[in-house]
């Protein structure tokens, strides 16, 4: 068996990320299983991001550099896509409570080779107490997957289940997050 390359996960500024954001969206459509291209057509949006007030982001690198994985995020504002629809998903007492003071984590992914490793958990840990937000939510499609497990591991509980965003027509479900995120999780 093939060891895998040692990974070091370190704070992106915004520039490196656009500097970088042909990598990132290869990561985000390896990871989500995308048919080719759409990573691309999605770099415009990451770009856009960056400019965002309290743009946060992450990156795994190997000993090459090589981009395995990534995360980003900024703080949620109302009059923003995202922050509107979970707004209407959750219903105004929810959104009261979580949105404010809440960081929006847009994107965390990590190449399939590198799933499994503690990756996904590092990069998310690390993005979190970068923040200077009280929560942070996300966004994830529906069903028992790693990322599932992850979150619910460092304290993400669902605001809403089985919602589909404009677009998409993936159930997706809403998860939230007092910060710090706790790690390691309580003993069941």
């Amino acid at each position: 068996m093939k060891a895998q390359p040692r990974v070091q996960v370190v704070h992106w500024a915004p520039g490196r990320m656009r500097d970088r954001v042909e990598e990132a969206m290869a990561v985000y459509e390896t990871a989500m299983a995308y048919p080719a291209g759409i990573g691309m057509q999605r770099a415009g949006y990451a770009v856009s991001h960056t400019r965002l007030p309290g743009f946060r982001a992450v990156a795994a690198l190997d000993e090459q550099d090589r981009l395995v994985g990534f995360g980003y995020g900024y703080a949620s504002r109302p009059g923003q896509w995202w922050h509107d629809q979970v707004q209407t998903a959750i219903g105004p007492g929810q959104a009261a409570y979580w949105l404010t003071s809440g960081f929006e984590l847009c994107e965390l992914h990590v190449l399939p080779e590198h799933q499994g490793q503690g990756v996904g958990r590092q990069l998310l840990l690390t993005l979190a107490e970068a923040v200077d937000q009280r929560r942070m939510l996300l966004s994830t499609p529906e069903g028992p997957t790693r990322a599932w497990r992850l979150y619910e591991d460092v304290g993400f509980v669902s605001l809403a289940r089985h919602y589909r965003f404009p677009g998409d027509a993936r159930p997706f479900g809403i998860l939230a997050a007092e910060l710090p995120l706790r790690w390691p999780p309580p003993p069941s």
